[in-house]
């Protein structure tokens, strides 16, 4: 979560607003330190207005608060050093009505607490520079827009192209200035783009890809990963919005009675402190903690080396690849680049990984030229497989999103969206299981040739799980009796028997679902999606061509034998 005491805002350079001239400010006393940056700006004339601020301001004051016997005591130094402590970014004075000249004492007081000190002149209204600051977001902000879109439009482009990883790597280390790398499940690198950087930032790179890949180094108890989430120690007045940039501002102790307020930034801490504390290397590079399964697994986690500022991604489902840039400076957007790039690639890895891409197309292609399914079956993964009929709870067939979710869900891209019903091939190792918002019927594991039969037995399944109201109902097979009489001698009992309804396919399959649910009129009209009137005049149909009495049990049983082989 960001730092709620910082703004969704960009920060402006202090360096820029002394550059307005509308503003003529002038810097006299404090660091000249060119990365300092305000956040917002706030007026106080309170003679400690510590509790006050966040931490980021332009503290705008008139000295209204300053006794007339201020210049011979601390009380400057006092004043100043609160600021300090409270995270103030500068301070602004302005030198009317109260005040001809800034205080000598107030700028010997910021020289000494290193606090940049401003002198607002008379025609210059404190409204006024909270204005220009406010301009300045604006033109940040816009700016920041602009390069994202930018980036997004070249890393689609990219990613269409005939070598899409190579590109789209390629693309992001001349967005960044810096070097992108992706590597493998294995933690080798698989491709990069950009200027490669020396041993010891790759070194580092390798070292902090393996906190967000799936099987990487548990954390020590207590520690925390350098994920997104967490505030980063930085330059003064720099922001943690974004992991492209740096965090707030360590804020020094009080001074002695104070006492220090919720969520300031502990000092001394650093990301390189955490990142060290959770990789833990041993001599040989390797990280020595063991691997907990059960651990949360961060997905980005951010570093610095050498001065090159780091950061890795966890791409796909837990595939293990990871990118990995580095870059010699963050820019506000960097973090929403590279989220983009690592879109994609997980996109691009993941049909890599799972081979669905390629080998989809290749099965499909030896299909439509006459090819056995058993002979295209091992392009897929080989083994064998079940067939997922599933329907939507809600009312009107899948959309291809919510068909393309289901597949990802049943750990499958094998999706048919065929009218309201959806079918999905999954490996038999990837047991299926109930989900929400969908009814789902599941075939027995089959080899490749008997998959015809297989989605019989799923559509099957999936009409009884809507009649009884069941999330996930499996075919599950067992030897019965009628499995002593031969197939062949079966089969041809059976089309004898049911040859007045087989030329009618609905009066077949009402007969068999009616059967199937016990001679109930109301569940056979919801598995059959019929009025129930419908399903009646169906059976009675059934009974008069077969010339039976239906409510036999025994004329029941014998025409249940029977459908199983037609």
């Amino acid at each position: 979560m960001p730092d709620p005491a910082v703004p969704p805002t960009p920060p402006v350079l202090l360096t820029s607003l002394l550059a307005r001239e509308d503003l003529s400010l002038r810097r006299i006393a404090g660091p000249e330190d060119p990365g300092t940056v305000v956040h917002w700006v706030h007026t106080s004339e309170m003679a400690d207005p510590y509790p006050y601020l966040l931490g980021g301001e332009l503290l705008l004051t008139a000295g209204v608060h300053i006794p007339e016997a201020a210049g011979s005591g601390t009380y400057f130094d006092e004043y100043v050093s609160r600021i300090v402590a409270a995270g103030g970014a500068a301070l602004g004075f302005g030198v009317a009505p109260v005040h001809d000249t800034v205080p000598r004492a107030l700028v010997a007081a910021c020289e000494t607490h290193g606090l940049p000190l401003l002198e607002v002149p008379p025609q210059t209204t404190f409204s006024g520079v909270a204005r220009a600051v406010w301009q300045l977001m604006a033109q940040s902000r816009l700016a920041e827009l602009r390069r994202v879109t930018d980036a997004q439009q070249s890393l689609a482009s990219a990613a269409s192209r005939p070598d899409p990883v190579p590109s789209v790597l390629r693309q992001l280390a001349q967005r960044l200035g810096g070097w992108a790398v992706l590597y493998g499940p294995e933690g080798a690198e698989i491709a990069g783009a950009g200027r490669r950087p020396g041993e010891e930032v790759r070194a580092a790179l390798t070292r902090l890809a393996r906190v967000v890949r799936p099987d990487g180094p548990a954390p020590p108890t207590g520690a925390t990963p350098p994920t997104d989430s967490t505030p980063r120690t930085g330059a003064t007045g720099t922001r943690p919005t974004e992991p492209g940039t740096a965090g707030p501002p360590d804020r020094p102790a009080p001074p002695t009675g104070s006492t220090p307020r919720a969520g300031a930034a502990r000092s001394g801490e650093t990301r390189a402190a955490r990142a060290a504390a959770f990789l833990r290397p041993d001599a040989g590079g390797a990280p020595a903690s063991q691997t907990d399964p059960g651990r949360p697994v961060p997905t980005s986690a951010t570093d610095t080396a050498a001065g090159t500022h780091l950061a890795a991604y966890a791409l796909g489902a837990g595939h293990g690849f990871v990118l990995g840039v580095a870059s010699p400076q963050r820019a506000p957007g960097d973090h929403t680049v590279v989220s983009v790039a690592a879109v994609l690639l997980s996109l691009l890895t993941g049909e890599q990984q799972s081979g669905t891409g390629a080998a989809r197309s290749s099965a499909l292609v030896r299909l439509l030229l006459g090819a056995a399914p058993e002979e295209v079956a091992p392009l897929l993964g080989g083994g064998r497989w079940v067939v997922v009929r599933a329907r939507p709870d809600g009312t009107g067939p899948a959309d291809p999103v919510a068909a393309s979710a289901l597949g990802a869900a049943l750990g499958s891209a094998l999706v048919d969206p065929a009218g309201d019903v959806v079918r999905v091939l999954v490996p038999a190792d990837r047991a299926p299981a109930p989900l929400p918002g969908w009814t789902l019927g599941v075939s027995a594991a089959v080899a490749p040739h008997d998959w015809p039969a297989a989605d019989t037995q799923a559509a099957r399944a999936l009409a009884r799980a809507r009649a009884t109201r069941t999330p996930l109902l499996r075919h599950a097979p067992r030897p019965a009796l009628a499995d002593l009489v031969p197939p062949g001698e079966a089969a041809a009992h059976a089309r004898t028997l049911l040859a007045p309804v087989t030329a009618h396919p609905a009066l077949t399959e009402t007969l068999r679902t009616w059967l199937s649910l016990h001679g109930s009129w109301d569940r056979t009209a919801v598995a059959l999606s019929v009025h129930r009137n419908t399903v009646r005049q169906r059976v009675t149909r059934c009974a008069t061509l077969l010339e039976t009495d239906l409510d036999d049990p025994d004329v029941r049983m014998e025409l249940w034998f029977a459908l199983r082989h037609v």
